[in-house]
């Protein structure tokens, strides 16, 4: 199995909080404030995205402890840590 494309990982951490809708979230997310394809990202482009991730997600909840979980696990992708932020589960009530 091959590993994941940064995409694929932010995608499966996103779909945690944001179930289906996760998709069309990133994708949008990437496209338009990045402008490039979402399977083109890299790294450097995560962390510009994280600032759209968590402006755009706090939209969404008001709920404060649900952004900054959400928020660092993609900051442990952009870091290298992507093991690690895979494996965690969304654990706020």
């Amino acid at each position: 199995m091959s590993p994941l494309s940064l995409k694929d990982q932010i995608l499966e951490i996103s779909q945690d909080y944001l179930g289906p809708a996760a998709e069309r979230f990133i994708d949008r997310q990437i496209t338009t404030h990045l402008g490039k394809s979402p399977d083109r990202i890299t790294k450097k482009d995560v962390e510009s995205l994280i600032d759209w991730l968590k402006l755009s997600f706090t939209v969404l909840t008001d709920d404060t402890e649900l952004v900054t979980e959400y928020i660092k696990r993609i900051q442990m992708v952009a870091s290298g840590k992507s093991a690690q932020a895979l494996s965690q589960k969304w654990t706020s009530k």
